[in-house]
């Protein structure tokens, strides 16, 4: 009769294992590669309102360009330029979407790209400056990862794109926890938020509008149900084990 028992509970234990292996295709990302081209697509993202923006203004006088940048005119009021202060060497989309720039006055960037404001801004410098050059950077881009990934937090962009994938790899990826095949996505564009799901199991994700992240994007790995239920039975399942055992020693020893 023992001997029955301990079959039987090594045959509930064996169940148990096989039920909770996953499949391959639930931790592959991008499969079936082979059917997505291969072209890769420029990009440019919009500039918006609240954007802060660096802008720097060259010539080949470089005394002529100095009015129209921030960081001449932040030395002639003698505030001292420290870490603390470099809001000030800034520009603030206001909510019309028009920066206040030296000389020229206000200036419409807001739904153009940030290589558009360059030639804009270039272009009114033209009667002023003999061979202008205008360097703009996005100093505000960031993105929250949350959720099934092993770092979650906050992500600063030196650049001015990156994709879904880097953002996961700068997270230090998915949990075996995270589920691959739905990630959720908040987005804010023009005032409107959207929240799209994403299959980065499926190949063809990187040809969608979310393959590259906008600013302030806040990407959501939501948990497998293996995490859901562990946080169920996790704390109880030592208990658990320890009440089978027992049972079936006290069964062993009835049964003698």
């Amino acid at each position: 009769m023992r001997i029955k028992i301990y079959y039987l509970f090594t045959a509930f234990l064996l169940v148990a294992v096989l039920s909770s292996c996953a499949s391959r295709k639930s931790f592959l990302y991008l499969q079936d590669s082979e059917s997505v081209p291969s072209k890769v697509d420029l990009y440019g993202g919009l500039l918006e309102p609240d954007d802060n923006l660096l802008i720097t203004v060259t010539a080949d006088e470089p005394e002529l360009a100095s009015p129209y940048n921030l960081m001449f005119l932040n030395a002639r009021s003698t505030e001292t330029t420290t870490a603390r202060n470099t809001e000030l060497l800034t520009y603030l989309v206001d909510e019309k979407g028009e920066i206040d720039f030296p000389v020229l006055g206000k200036i419409k960037v807001a739904g153009i790209t940030r290589s558009e404001v360059e030639d804009k801004i270039k272009l009114l410098l033209k009667p002023y400056l003999n061979n202008p050059g205008v360097n703009v950077r996005i100093m505000n881009f960031k993105i929250s990862v949350l959720g099934e990934v092993k770092t979650p937090g906050r992500q600063s962009i030196s650049g001015e794109r990156i994709t879904l994938l880097e953002a996961i790899a700068a997270a230090g990826d998915l949990t075996v926890y995270g589920k691959r095949n739905n990630i959720m996505l908040l987005r804010e564009e023009a005032g409107v938020r959207t929240i799209a799901e994403i299959d980065i199991t499926a190949t063809d994700f990187i040809n969608s509008p979310y393959y590259f992240l906008s600013r302030n994007d806040v990407v959501y790995v939501q948990p497998n149900k293996t995490r859901i239920n562990s946080s169920v039975i996790g704390p109880n399942l030592t208990v658990g084990i320890s009440a089978i055992s027992l049972l079936i020693t006290i069964i062993s020893l009835t049964t003698r």
